[in-house]
């Protein structure tokens, strides 16, 4: 806990805001995407759908194969209230990721971490608000969760989301040799080293100019720590965008170099 609050007063510290930012992509982003307040008419759907979640009692067999298992794979048994109070992401970095896809319109997307499914909802509300159906995968180990989380999607509209359902190691490399490429994806679910540098290297192949890579719970250790300062010092990314909670890579050939610490 100690770590993680110094972590933050760093990045406080260090954080700009958009007076800060001289890029014009990322002051666009800050501008257009973070400092948007819009209240767009998905979020209370979903977070209706959230609420109704957190007052859930049902208790179901979850699966962890994620850095918190205390074995790769072992099974548990945990009330749904629970899981949407800790596992999902709060509303404020829902609406961002809807905010994302809504400016960028992402229409081959990949998810690593379904959970119940209120995160792939607010990426799915977003990637489809102009009008257009995008190919979204979202995986997920757990068994009981995928079923949760397809009810969860088919009653918010999303029922063309894709779940798959499996260890990461055994499905995303599979997924990704079927998929023309890669505009977006959410890694959001095996917080170790190895496993977030593996992932991100699968997905780089099927990655095109343009492409938008967001990284969860970037300071969530120091094992984190060091798969994002190795992520940023690819070739291939040239802008990265630290939220403390968020990590976002972009892979733009046509932009030097640059890395934001932005306060949100």
């Amino acid at each position: 806990m100690f770590d993680q609050a110094r972590k933050y007063a760093w990045y406080y510290l260090n954080a700009k805001t958009k007076s800060g930012v001289h890029s014009p992509f990322v002051y666009d982003l800050v501008t257009q995407v973070l400092e948007d307040k819009t209240e767009y008419p998905e979020y209370a759907a979903i977070e209706k759908l959230r609420l109704s979640l957190l007052n859930n009692k049902l208790v179901t067999e979850v699966e962890d194969f994620g850095a918190g298992a205390t074995e790769r794979g072992s099974t548990y048994e945990r009330k749904v209230s629970e899981i949407a109070a800790k596992a999902a992401k709060p509303a404020k970095w829902g609406k961002l990721l809807y905010r994302l896809c809504r400016r960028f319109q992402p229409q081959h997307m990949i998810e690593l971490g379904t959970s119940l499914g209120i995160s792939s909802a607010y990426q799915a509300a977003g990637a489809s608000s102009e009008g257009k159906t995008p190919e979204f995968h979202t995986l997920e180990g757990s068994a009981n969760l995928v079923e949760l989380s397809q009810i969860n999607l088919k009653d918010l509209g999303y029922s063309w989301v894709n779940a798959v359902q499996g260890n990461f190691d055994e499905t995303l490399q599979p997924l990704l040799d079927q998929m023309e490429k890669v505009d977006y994806a959410f890694i959001d679910g095996n917080h170790r080293k190895e496993p977030t540098l593996r992932y991100f290297e699968q997905l780089l192949p099927k990655c095109h100019n343009g492409t938008l890579l967001i990284f969860d719970d970037i300071y969530w250790s120091k094992d984190m720590s060091e798969a994002w300062e190795e992520i940023k010092a690819h070739p291939r990314v040239t802008v990265s965008v630290d939220l403390f909670y968020l990590g976002l890579v972009f892979l733009r050939e046509e932009q030097a170099e640059e890395h934001f610490v932005i306060r949100f």
